[in-house]
Protein backbone atom coordinates (compact mmCIF):
# COMPACT_ATOMS: atom_id res chain seq x y z
CA UNK A 1 0.00 0.00 0.00
CA UNK A 2 1.32 3.34 -0.91
CA UNK A 3 0.43 5.80 1.65
CA UNK A 4 1.67 9.48 2.37
CA UNK A 5 1.09 11.21 6.11
CA UNK A 6 1.00 15.23 6.51
CA UNK A 7 1.73 16.47 9.88
CA UNK A 8 2.42 20.11 11.59
CA UNK A 9 -0.87 21.58 10.64
CA UNK A 10 -1.59 24.41 13.65
CA UNK A 11 -3.46 27.47 14.58
CA UNK A 12 -0.71 30.34 14.22
CA UNK A 13 -0.60 34.22 14.15
CA UNK A 14 0.05 36.22 11.27
CA UNK A 15 3.37 36.26 10.40
CA UNK A 16 4.24 33.13 12.47
CA UNK A 17 5.67 29.85 11.03
CA UNK A 18 4.81 26.31 10.16
CA UNK A 19 6.56 23.38 9.04
CA UNK A 20 4.82 20.65 7.33
CA UNK A 21 5.65 17.05 6.64
CA UNK A 22 4.31 14.53 4.20
CA UNK A 23 6.30 10.64 5.32
CA UNK A 24 5.86 7.99 2.65
CA UNK A 25 4.84 4.46 3.85
CA UNK A 26 5.16 1.46 1.24
CA UNK A 27 7.22 2.66 -0.75
CA UNK A 28 10.81 5.27 -1.16
CA UNK A 29 10.28 8.80 -2.51
CA UNK A 30 14.06 8.48 -4.90
CA UNK A 31 12.03 8.50 -7.58
CA UNK A 32 8.92 10.10 -6.68
CA UNK A 33 8.66 13.71 -7.72
CA UNK A 34 6.20 15.42 -4.72
CA UNK A 35 3.80 18.30 -4.77
CA UNK A 36 1.87 20.24 -2.13
CA UNK A 37 -1.92 21.86 -2.42
CA UNK A 38 -3.91 23.80 -0.70
CA UNK A 39 -7.60 23.95 -0.30
CA UNK A 40 -9.62 27.05 1.22
CA UNK A 41 -13.35 26.26 2.03
CA UNK A 42 -15.54 27.45 -0.60
CA UNK A 43 -12.03 27.50 -3.02
CA UNK A 44 -10.80 25.19 -5.83
CA UNK A 45 -7.70 22.91 -4.96
CA UNK A 46 -4.46 24.75 -6.04
CA UNK A 47 -1.10 23.89 -6.41
CA UNK A 48 1.43 25.37 -3.82
CA UNK A 49 4.61 23.84 -4.22
CA UNK A 50 6.58 20.89 -5.80
CA UNK A 51 10.06 19.22 -5.95
CA UNK A 52 11.74 16.97 -8.65
CA UNK A 53 12.91 13.83 -7.28
CA UNK A 54 16.67 14.48 -7.62
CA UNK A 55 16.12 17.45 -5.58
CA UNK A 56 17.46 20.49 -8.46
CA UNK A 57 13.58 21.18 -9.65
CA UNK A 58 11.65 23.42 -7.08
CA UNK A 59 8.14 25.78 -8.03
CA UNK A 60 6.40 27.76 -5.85
CA UNK A 61 2.94 29.47 -6.34
CA UNK A 62 2.94 33.06 -6.86
CA UNK A 63 1.45 33.82 -3.57
CA UNK A 64 3.67 31.69 -1.60
CA UNK A 65 6.95 32.47 -3.69
CA UNK A 66 9.48 33.95 -0.96
CA UNK A 67 7.73 32.84 1.75
CA UNK A 68 7.83 29.34 1.13
CA UNK A 69 10.67 26.97 0.68
CA UNK A 70 9.85 23.21 -0.35
CA UNK A 71 12.72 20.04 0.49
CA UNK A 72 12.93 16.58 0.97
CA UNK A 73 15.09 13.82 2.66
CA UNK A 74 15.66 11.04 0.91
CA UNK A 75 16.86 8.94 3.90
CA UNK A 76 13.79 9.74 5.90
CA UNK A 77 11.67 9.04 3.40
CA UNK A 78 9.92 12.68 3.55
CA UNK A 79 9.37 16.11 2.21
CA UNK A 80 8.83 19.43 4.31
CA UNK A 81 7.31 22.47 3.04
CA UNK A 82 8.45 25.66 5.55
CA UNK A 83 6.05 28.08 5.60
CA UNK A 84 6.99 31.43 7.08
CA UNK A 85 5.25 34.98 7.14
CA UNK A 86 2.08 33.13 7.39
CA UNK A 87 -1.19 35.16 6.29
CA UNK A 88 -4.58 34.70 6.83
CA UNK A 89 -5.24 33.59 3.50
CA UNK A 90 -2.99 31.02 3.92
CA UNK A 91 -5.77 29.05 5.74
CA UNK A 92 -6.48 25.90 4.23
CA UNK A 93 -6.05 22.08 4.22
CA UNK A 94 -2.95 21.39 2.75
CA UNK A 95 -2.03 17.85 0.80
CA UNK A 96 0.92 16.21 -0.55
CA UNK A 97 0.80 14.01 -3.59
CA UNK A 98 3.39 11.80 -5.04
CA UNK A 99 4.38 10.28 -8.66
CA UNK A 100 6.61 8.35 -9.91
CA UNK A 101 9.20 9.91 -12.46
CA UNK A 102 10.00 8.26 -16.17
CA UNK A 103 12.97 9.33 -18.07
CA UNK A 104 11.33 11.52 -20.35
CA UNK A 105 10.44 13.67 -16.39
CA UNK A 106 13.68 13.26 -15.22
CA UNK A 107 14.23 15.68 -11.88
CA UNK A 108 11.05 17.67 -12.83
CA UNK A 109 7.50 18.54 -11.16
CA UNK A 110 4.67 19.88 -11.68
CA UNK A 111 1.05 19.81 -10.10
CA UNK A 112 -0.79 17.61 -12.58
CA UNK A 113 -1.43 13.66 -13.02
CA UNK A 114 -0.45 12.96 -9.03
CA UNK A 115 -1.01 9.20 -8.62
CA UNK A 116 -0.71 9.26 -4.47
CA UNK A 117 -2.60 11.55 -2.20
CA UNK A 118 -2.25 12.06 1.76
CA UNK A 119 -4.98 13.07 3.62
CA UNK A 120 -4.24 16.57 4.70
CA UNK A 121 -3.57 18.40 7.76
CA UNK A 122 -5.40 21.90 8.33
CA UNK A 123 -3.07 25.28 8.61
CA UNK A 124 -5.47 28.19 10.56
CA UNK A 125 -3.65 31.92 10.44
CA UNK A 126 -5.81 33.92 12.73
CA UNK A 127 -5.22 36.14 15.47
Amino acid sequence: QLQLVESGGDLVQPGGSLRLSCAASGFTLDYYAISWFRQAPGKEREGVSCIGNGDATRKYADSVKGRFTISRDNAKNAVYLQMNSLKPEDTAVYFCAAKRVSWRTWDWCDFSDMTSWGKGTLVTVSS
